[in-house]
């Protein structure tokens, strides 16, 4: 409590200001409403369990996107046919437009469809669903092909892209204003200078209903206490230097309290190559990744890694057969390295490899990172070093979850530590599974330093797709081939 009191005290003569703070009275209003009492009830009956399911993806639109395709199925079939559906009766059909709503919620939850709206800032919806009805559609007429067996008659699968497209928008959009109504508008930090805040205040409070300003403060005097009391859901930098003086901390410890940060950007930043601008009061920004992959971004890297070493179990296990036997040939020390990195959230984990290195390689001069002609290296096992395929083995660890094919390389725990007291936002890269090889790996060296590493880590993190992890590890095997 005293450390609370002094916190207070500090940040008040350093001039933090409140402009129209939301009393707690305003969000016991919106609770009153009818719609909110609705849900009200059953969230109270059975909190613990929803709780779970939530923490696991679980959303009420599942299940509203799973009766809406699920009818509209029924209502076009009706539409054409009458009560009278040719060839087939209604129970082939019925466990067809079943498969076909399976596949059509699988699909909206890996393209981020059930991903949670943040409070500015809002994304149009459509082009999404759009998207991930196409996708749908497509591997419903797959299924057809490979299993000779049509889920619905083919013209069907036109109207299902077009109706579908329509109603899975609406339903968010519904979703969305509930969630506005329960939760209240957006409760806002301004930092910044005085005069960028000056400039960004009007903007808010006149032309956004759903945002209220609940505390402002300069770059320098951002503290998770202050942002913690004050309710705040959003925290805006109006100028660069509020970014710069803040990163990696406070940032970090607001990201693990759930604050959404968010960073103004004026016509010099967009010559950088922004790609996604959003807009809140007529103020351009863009939304800062202060955490790692969403859930669904995760289990799909997951799936993917796993399907891709199964497709591929012919080509890499004689492989690893090969190269251990001729490590066992030329070389009297053990065929297999163990060595401890530090993998996702910082938890360490033991990593495989084929050795390379002498047995008493730093016996003397203790860890060291590795360099372009190590003399720690055997002559005769220098080329699986070179090649990479002394990381062969780690497909065991990327089996168990603890590494994946493409991502940050993990580095030992002694490194860790020290690069993250000299380079700003290091730890940030421990936010994603390591990989076996990954942007670094592709673009850059052994010798590589490592603030640039992490350069070429945080894009990866930021700009994560399936296609990038494929195009990746093609580029790693086109690079080893090269040379």
């Amino acid at each position: 409590m005293t450390d609370i009191v002094s916190t207070r005290r500090r940040l008040e003569r350093a001039h933090f200001v409140y402009h129209e703070c939301v009393p707690t009275d305003r969000h016991r209003a919106h609770l009153s409403s009818a719609i909110n009492r609705l849900l009200d009830r059953p969230a109270v009956k059975f909190q613990r369990q929803l709780g779970w399911m939530w923490r696991r993806g679980f959303r009420f639109l599942f299940i509203l996107d799973a009766v809406a395709i699920f009818g509209i199925l029924c209502t076009i079939n009706f539409v054409r046919f009458g009560t009278t559906w040719p060839t087939y009766g209604i129970g082939h059909y019925m466990t067809g437009f079943a498969i076909a709503t399976t596949v059509s919620i699988t699909v909206n939850y890996f393209t981020g469809l059930y991903q949670r709206d943040p409070r500015l800032g809002l994304r149009p919806w459509a082009p999404r669903v759009a998207l991930a009805m196409a996708i749908s559609v497509l591997l419903d007429g797959v299924f057809a092909i490979i299993f000779d067996r049509y889920l619905m008659p083919r013209i069907n699968l036109a109207a299902l892209f077009v109706v579908g497209t329509l109603a899975l928008s609406v339903t968010r959009i519904v979703s969305r204003r509930l969630a506005e109504k329960r939760r209240g508008p957006a409760q806002v930090a301004l930092v910044g200078s005085v005069e960028e805040r000056n400039r960004a205040r009007p903007f808010i409070n006149q032309h956004y209903s759903n945002a209220r300003i609940s505390l402002e403060c300069d770059s320098d005097f951002l503290d998770p206490i202050m942002v913690q009391e004050s309710e705040v859901t959003d925290v805006f930098f109006v100028d660069l230097s509020a970014f710069e003086r803040n990163f990696p901390e406070p940032l970090t410890t607001l990201a693990r309290q759930g604050a959404t940060v968010i960073q103004r950007v004026s016509a010099a930043e967009t010559l950088l190559g922004l790609k996604t601008v959003y807009q809140v009061g007529g103020i351009p920004f863009i939304r800062l990744n202060t955490q790692g992959l969403h859930p669904h971004q995760q289990r799909l890297k997951r799936i993917m890694d796993l399907l891709l070493i199964l497709v591929t179990g012919p080509l890499w296990l004689p492989l690893i057969l090969i190269v251990a036997s001729y490590s066992k040939a030329v070389s009297s020390s053990g065929v297999f390295y163990r060595q401890t990195r530090v993998g996702l959230d910082g938890k360490h984990f033991e990593i495989i490899k084929f050795r390379t290195m002498y047995p008493d390689a730093e016996t003397v001069s203790g860890p060291i990172l590795a360099e372009r002609d190590d003399n720690r290296v055997e002559p005769l096992l220098g080329w699986l070093r070179a090649s990479r395929l002394d990381e062969l083995p780690q497909l065991w660890n990327v089996l168990r979850g603890q590494m994946s094919l493409v991502g940050p390389r993990p580095e030992r725990p002694e490194f860790t530590e020290r690069l993250e007291q000299e380079i700003p936002g290091y730890q940030r890269r421990h936010a994603i599974t390591p990989g076996i090889t990954g942007f670094a790996q592709v673009f850059g060296g052994y010798d590589t330093d490592a603030a640039h590493k992490l350069g070429y880590d945080l894009q990866y993190l930021v700009n994560w797709s399936v296609a990038l992890d494929l195009q990746l590890l093609l580029r790693s095997l086109g690079k080893k081939v090269w040379q």
